[in-house]
């Protein structure tokens, strides 16, 4: 009798065992399938950005070649009244969206954690980025995507905590983390880049927990993208050279240059237009920055005419054209350069991504022409593009392997990678602190101040 007691006692300890193990694996399989749906709409408000970034820049291209006189008017309005909306209205949508996110994973928790990343808000940031496209302004869409990444899959992290369906062991660091690098996954349609972004660039300076549920939603938002577009590379597939004689002495100049040039870019970008003015009228710049953004209009209005348009937009057709080994004007790096810091001056909404690996392929067009073509443009350019990101960034693996899928130039990603090492190691010279955490640091301190503003 005993031993049956026994018996029976052992069965519903089993079969209790059992279920409490199918219960974990069912809330596991919940978890997951959150997971998914919030790397899937991640990668569909990218998809929704990228396809109104590029009605922007098809409008750009056919109105300012149609008219282009128009241009001097347009540019100088349109930024001066984006320049008054955006802190007027959506003051944390400004610039990038990068530094937003990491001045966000520094925050202490608490009730201001989220406030760079708040979902409505940076929603706004699609339209304003939009906007500046059509305006002629030189941005790109992927930095903002890491912002609105990061708002959207917050959102849906809340939501589902706060019914108590998922997420319950990730922090809001690790949300923000995973749909910041999966935006930036789906914008480039690079989903490795995604990961090693996350890693290399988000993970600075502080502590994040790389689990496989942050890993796994990275890359997933990235593969839902190639899923729905199809696995093609974001700019043409590299066809050139591989390996020529003395490569090492190529990619070191071309890594000298950019880190240099890519130096030079960044600390422009910290400084801001009343830093580099005259003692004299820096007060009147920081009265006036609607005045200000117009003047920088003018100048993006002689830039985009100079160029014929090639300084608008992200200058995805100008890298093209690069790595199709076609020529293009000498001096558009230097131009596309000055046509980004003066739009990022003005303090609108838009990215850096793009405009400065098109700055880096009109570098190694003027290279390759400054040495007589006596290597392959292609190769040039392909060893800019990587090493002026990785000098404006500081965040060489991430500039070597987002230039690699954005091309598929797997052979090449060696140099790529030595290249912008030591374009990154120059580019400290010039700008200490990488730039995207120097901006970071003045939307911290920003929110701190009104956080105390607001408790007097």
């Amino acid at each position: 009798m005993t031993d049956s007691v026994n018996f029976s006692g052992r069965i519903r300890y089993a079969l209790h065992k059992k279920l409490r193990q199918t219960h974990r694996i069912s809330r596991k399989s919940i978890e997951f399938a959150c997971l998914l749906i919030g790397a899937a709409l991640v990668a569909l408000f990218s998809l929704g950005f990228a396809l109104l970034a590029d009605l922007g820049l098809e409008w750009n291209a056919h109105w300012s070649a149609k008219y282009p006189l128009a241009v001097w008017i347009v540019l100088p309005a349109g930024l001066a009244l984006l320049a008054w909306f955006t802190p007027k209205y959506t003051p944390y949508v400004a610039g990038s969206g990068i530094p937003q996110v990491i001045a966000s994973i520094n925050l202490p928790h608490g009730a201001n954690k989220l406030r760079l990343v708040a979902f409505w808000q940076t929603l706004w940031k699609i339209p304003l980025t939009f906007l500046a496209m059509l305006l002629g302004a030189s941005v790109g869409r992927e930095g903002p995507s890491v912002q609105v990444g990061a708002a959207v899959m917050s959102a849906w992290g809340n939501l589902c905590r706060k019914h108590g369906v998922a997420f319950n062991g990730l922090t809001a660091n690790e949300l923000m983390a995973t749909g910041a690098a999966g935006g930036l996954a789906a914008a480039f349609n690079a989903p490795l880049a995604g990961v090693v972004f996350a890693i290399e660039e988000l993970g600075r300076g502080v502590l994040l927990r790389w689990e496989r549920r942050v890993l796994l939603g990275v890359l997933a938002a990235g593969f839902i993208l190639v899923a729905i577009q199809g696995n093609n590379p974001y700019f043409p597939q590299y066809k050139g050279e591989t390996s020529v004689p003395y490569m090492f002495l190529w990619v070191a100049l071309c890594g000298v240059v950019c880190g240099v040039l890519g130096g030079i870019f960044a600390r422009l970008l910290a400084k801001g237009v009343a830093g580099v003015s005259p003692a004299k009228i820096r007060g009147w710049i920081r009265r006036h920055p609607i005045y200000t953004a117009a003047m920088l209009g003018i100048l993006l209005a002689a830039l985009g005419s100079y160029t014929n348009g090639q300084t608008f937009g992200t200058g995805y057709n100008v890298v093209a054209a690069a790595l199709d080994g076609q020529p293009t004007q000498a001096d558009l790096g230097i131009s596309k350069l000055f046509a980004t810091v003066a739009t990022y001056w003005t303090g609108i909404a838009g990215g850096i991504f793009t405009p400065s690996l098109t700055t880096g392929a009109g570098i190694g067009v003027q290279i390759w022409n400054l040495t007589g073509g006596v290597v392959d443009q292609r190769l040039l350019v392909l060893l800019c593009m990587a090493a002026f990101l990785a000098g404006a960034t500081q965040s060489p693996v991430t500039a070597s392997v987002i230039v690699m899928e954005m091309t598929g130039c797997q052979p090449v990603l060696f140099w790529l990678l030595i290249g912008s090492l030591i374009a990154s190691i120059i580019s400290r010279q010039f700008n200490p602190k990488p730039f995207y955490h120097f901006a970071a640091g003045r939307f911290r301190q920003r929110i701190q101040e009104e956080s105390k503003e607001e408790h007097k």
